[in-house]
């Protein structure tokens, strides 16, 4: 299963954001060992490195950018994607960007806490619950 990540979910964890730490770093675990074939977006990398470095600092944001490069394909934003992304519907160009992207490198699923964000989705948009509970159940 082909799933993109979105930007929230993995700032969950390296930020220790409470409550939802718990549940990201399980959706990370099972990428992590490859139980779902994760994606980032192109856009989400350089968000994350910005936000890490202003909340920790640079040189350990360089660090996690690492490990996230281990366990994550990266989904390029090239200029049709962009392209799809303003000729959308959604609100958010960020959210459309990282949509298309995914889109463009064939993800089965989203996850993301922001469902609503995603309401034009044409492929399935998780919540970290139901993703969670849809691979566990498939793993039994």
């Amino acid at each position: 299963m082909k799933i993109l990540f979105d930007t929230n979910i993995i700032l969950d964890v390296l930020l220790n954001r409470q409550p939802f730490v718990d549940l990201s770093a399980g959706l990370l675990s099972l990428a992590e060992n490859k139980t779902i074939e994760a994606y980032l977006c192109a856009t989400s990398i350089t968000t994350i490195d910005y936000l890490l470095s202003k909340s920790i600092n640079r040189q350990q944001s360089k660090v996690e950018m690492q490990k996230l490069l281990k366990i994550f394909q990266i989904s390029e934003v090239n200029a049709a994607v962009i392209d799809l992304a303003i000729k959308s519907t959604f609100k958010d160009f960020e959210d459309a960007v990282q949509y298309f992207s995914g889109d463009y490198c064939e993800v089965n699923g989203l996850v993301t806490r922001n469902i609503k964000d995603y309401q034009q989705a044409e492929y399935p948009v998780y919540s970290p619950k139901e993703l969670w509970s849809l691979v566990t159940r498939e793993m039994q």
